[in-house]
Order: structure tokens, then sequence, then C-alpha cells
């Protein structure tokens, strides 16, 4: 996620994607529709 567009992206949201972090609630819906292509 984080090489993506950075230039939208504030320092602190940048920061955020450094973690690894699992999947948010808002992306689980388009998640779960791509998992079983993965």
């Amino acid at each position: 996620f984080k090489s993506h567009i950075l230039t939208k992206k504030s320092s602190k949201r940048k920061r955020n994607l450094r973690k690894t972090s699992y999947v948010s609630t808002t992306q689980e819906k388009a998640m779960k529709k791509l998992l079983p292509y993965l």
C-alpha cells in the first residue's frame, strides 16, 4: 500500500502504513472478495 500515491497522503498516514496492519473494517468486504483469487 505504502508506495502507491504518496503525494496525497499525510506523513501521519504514511507512518501508520509502515506498521504491518490487519485489514481495516472498511476494506474487509473488498478483501473478502479478493481472497478467493489470491
